[in-house]
């Protein structure tokens, strides 16, 4: 054993995880860290076109673990953190998924755990404790997260972004979107966006309480994404953005009307819980059916997966109960062939989480940005170079997740009565 430094032993002790995860490194980090204990946990909001909820979990050692939980909607998200506070301190940190299975469990304001069937929120709540954990984690063995999650497969995550056309009927707005997205720093190379409705007073048919949609619109959808397709050329990837508002029929209509522009994936036509009309719309269309970024926990997943419910699994590790919990929901996907991909619409700090579950997972395709357009959002961790390139984002080789806050930004964007970690 002489030849090991302890640095190395550390290193083996994160590579060696594998399932039930976190036993191997245990045993051999033991000689050379003492205990540790969570001491507090801090939650601070900033405020953009979204909420952002960022938390702190702080220890004994001096060491802390920073991560993100939901903040758009995050109605009760700060708060249930809070009230996770007493439950979590003096426990130690990297037990986390005994942490995770038991989260709150005993507390006054809950029978039972955050974890069990419990409400969005809560789920929410441990998801963004989840995170700091195991950026904390990280920096206590001195490796990044995504050893600890297994290793990586990939040292860069494609990303795709929300650039669309200002009018997809317009042949002219099409080609200046296509022109401007290709220009663009990031080198995007996926793209998701939805598209437009008609009105009552211009479209008799048109009723704004169903979940159809007219002729007109379906003719809209058909020449509104061939217009895309023929702007931005055959190598891009379109994905057809939808928020669980139709119905059956309409959404095997709206898949007809998208297949001859080969898009990347139909997202989230139906509403968003298990049912065999999922089943009955993949079995209809070629075009890749993709669901699952309101869906917490391997239960909800568990359906879709089995039963081939759909093509793409996508998951927000924010909703699912954190990064364990996702890497159990990828590897349940993986069992039957199906590929991963990844929502967020958090800061960077969501960007930089997902990423390291993202390199983890074999079958993974691409996570979703709202980043990477050149202003605050951007620069709220500290970083070298571009944000992305080519439409990718690289991993930085830190320990933890890697993030090391830009205090004077932060500071300079927190929501109305917040301060810095409150």
């Amino acid at each position: 054993m002489a030849q090991f430094t302890r640095r190395r032993l550390l290193h083996l002790a994160a590579s060696a995880v594998v399932w039930p995860m976190l036993a191997t490194f245990h045993s051999l980090a033991a000689p050379w860290r003492r205990k540790v204990k969570i001491t507090d946990i801090r939650v601070m909001a900033l405020q953009g076109g979204r909420t952002y909820n960022l938390v702190k979990v702080e220890t004994d050692a001096g060491v802390y673990g920073i991560g993100e939980a939901y903040g758009s909607p995050g109605v009760g998200v700060k708060e249930g953190i809070l009230d996770l506070k007493n439950w979590l301190v003096g426990k130690d940190p990297l037990d986390i998924e005994a942490l995770y299975t038991h989260m709150g469990r005993g507390t006054p304001n809950l029978s039972g755990t955050r974890t069990e069937g419990s409400a969005h929120q809560s789920i929410r709540a441990v998801s963004g404790v989840e995170m700091a954990l195991w950026d904390l984690v990280g920096k206590l063995l001195d490796v990044p997260v995504v050893t600890l999650l297994g290793g990586k497969y990939r040292d860069k995550v494609r990303m795709y972004c929300h650039e669309s056309p200002k009018n997809m009927l317009d042949k002219a707005s099409c080609r200046d979107w296509a022109q401007r997205v290709k220009q663009h720093p990031s080198g995007w190379t996926a793209f998701k966006f939805g598209f437009g409705h008609t009105t009552p007073e211009a479209d008799k048919a048109r009723d704004l309480s169903n979940r159809m949609l007219t002729s007109q619109e379906l003719r809209n959808v058909a020449k509104g994404f061939e217009n895309c397709r023929e702007a931005i050329g055959p190598e891009a990837d379109i994905l057809v953005h939808c928020h669980w508002e139709y119905n059956l029929p309409t959404a095997i209509q709206i898949a007809k009307a998208i297949e001859p522009m080969n898009p990347f994936c139909l997202e989230d036509p139906l509403s968003v819980d298990y049912s065999e009309s999922w089943l009955r719309l993949v079995n209809s269309t070629r075009v890749p059916i993709l669901m699952g970024e309101n869906l917490d926990r391997r239960e909800r997943f568990k359906d879709f997966i089995v039963n081939q419910a759909c093509d793409i699994v996508q998951l927000d590790v924010r909703n699912t109960g954190g990064l364990l919990e996702s890497k159990k929901i990828a590897d349940l996907a993986h069992t039957f062939n199906l590929p991963m991909t990844a929502h967020n619409t958090g800061s960077l700090v969501c960007v930089m989480a997902t990423a390291q579950w993202a390199a983890s997972v074999r079958d993974f395709i691409a996570a979703e940005s709202v980043l990477g357009k050149g202003d605050w959002m951007d620069n709220i961790v500290v970083r070298e170079g571009p944000l992305y390139k080519d439409g990718y984002y690289t991993l930085p080789d830190k320990p933890g997740l890697g993030i090391d806050l830009n205090r004077e930004v932060v500071e300079a964007h927190l929501a109305s009565g917040e301060k810095w970690w409150g």
